[in-house]
């Protein structure tokens, strides 16, 4: 079977969530001098969830290592991609929203969960007062409450999208506060209250890189194998001096060492950055897009620095002013743009910017949505005729 000509290193994935990935390595693996924008341009046109096995997904891959000449994939006759319809620009980043039609073949959307968790760094186990830039108000929906129970806000939260989207699957997104800090039983009694409700697909868990114990982790990898689950940290910088100045609690070592161990158990592993901390300019950020680029990540949030009402920050912010560079939106932009051509092609982006209510945000206020900013991203991107792993270098 063609499934033995996989490096050996890939032939354990047998899940539908991992299949972009295996061909994504096997096409890399035979066709030797395939430009890296062509490679993700023929991922684009895949008709993501068609593929139920790992041979059928090797013929496919061994059809574009034998027509990769004339770039023309072709399996049962179904013609995927064609050369007169590629142009250098179609691919710009990898996109969270059609990893996720990849692993589901429909729509996905995240339902923000409150699951009644606090944070070590805010009961005194490794701080208090939380960190710096942190106001949980900030992301929490209105139907996400601690006060309801997790089957309640996920109930609601999909009605709020399922007169739209009928046939929208749904993931349960654990974001409020910490959502591994917790004893092992109540964690998977929160986590399977979620999955049973109809139309779940999924868990998205945020947490801390330093609160993530082996036998949690054990849990969630036998998990995985019957659900989609993604663990999502918070690693806000790689600089262990911002750290400490935002009072985070850990070091990046830390973010490291849980980053590399949940990705050897099997899971999904997504990370959390913040751009535009104190003390963190161009070329520290460049630096960063390398140093996050090593790790074995599956998906990168990055959100420009907000000052935010009812945070420390927002107190540092009104003493010293000058201590903080706040982007411009045209400033923001082109430096997302610089840090994306740095990053490893690999990795899913799924989000650039956050928007904090009004009534909380002190500053920047650009005045536009988030997908307003994306599409200027994405224009930006054209005009500069650039990818995502453009100058990317192992």
């Amino acid at each position: 079977m063609l499934i033995n000509s996989l490096p050996i290193q890939y032939r354990k994935f047998s899940y539908n969530r991992y299949l972009l990935q295996i061909v994504i390595q096997f096409i890399r693996h035979v066709v030797e001098g395939l430009p890296e924008n062509l490679l993700y341009i023929i991922l684009r046109y895949f008709p993501y969830g068609r593929y139920d096995t790992n041979e059928e997904l090797c013929l496919l891959c061994a059809g574009i290592a034998c027509k990769k000449s004339r770039m023309v994939v072709s399996l049962s006759n179904t013609l995927f991609v064609s050369s007169h319809i590629m142009r250098e620009d179609t691919f710009l980043y990898n996109e969270f929203g059609s990893y996720l039609r990849g692993i589901f073949g429909c729509k996905v959307q995240k339902i923000t969960i409150d699951a009644g968790f606090t944070c070590p760094n805010r009961d005194g186990k490794v701080g208090v007062g939380g960190c710096t830039y942190c106001n949980n108000q900030t992301f929490n929906p209105a139907y996400c409450h601690r006060n309801r129970s997790v089957a309640e806000q996920m109930r609601e939260g999909i009605s709020f999208f399922a007169h739209k989207y009928p046939e929208m699957k749904y993931l349960a997104y654990f974001q409020a506060y910490t959502n591994t800090y917790e004893s092992l039983d109540v964690l998977k009694q929160r986590y399977n209250e979620a999955l049973a409700v109809d139309g779940c697909v999924g868990i998205v868990i945020g947490t801390r890189p330093d609160c993530m114990p082996d036998e949690l982790l054990e849990y969630l990898a036998e998990l995985s194998k019957t659900t989609f689950v993604l663990v999502e940290y918070g690693i806000e910088s790689t600089s262990d001096a911002t750290l400490l100045r935002i009072n985070r609690g850990h070091d990046y070592a830390c973010a490291v060492d849980a980053v590399q161990r949940t990705a050897a158990a099997g899971i999904p592993v997504g990370a959390h950055i913040i751009l535009g901390l104190p003390g963190e300019h161009r070329e520290e950020l460049m630096q960063q897009a390398a140093e996050l680029s090593r790790l074995p990540l599956t998906t990168l949030k990055l959100h420009q620095l907000q000052i935010v009402r009812g945070t420390r920050m927002a107190e540092e912010y009104v003493e010293n002013p000058t201590d903080f560079h706040l982007f411009a939106m045209e400033d923001y932009i082109e430096t997302v743009v610089d840090y994306i051509e740095r990053l490893n092609p690999d990795i899913v982006l799924e989000r650039f910017a956050s928007q904090s209510p009004k009534e909380l945000l002190i500053a920047p206020d650009w005045g536009i949505k988030n997908h307003e900013l994306v599409d200027k991203i994405k224009a930006r991107m054209r005009e500069r005729g650039t990818w995502q792993g453009r100058v990317y270098s192992e």
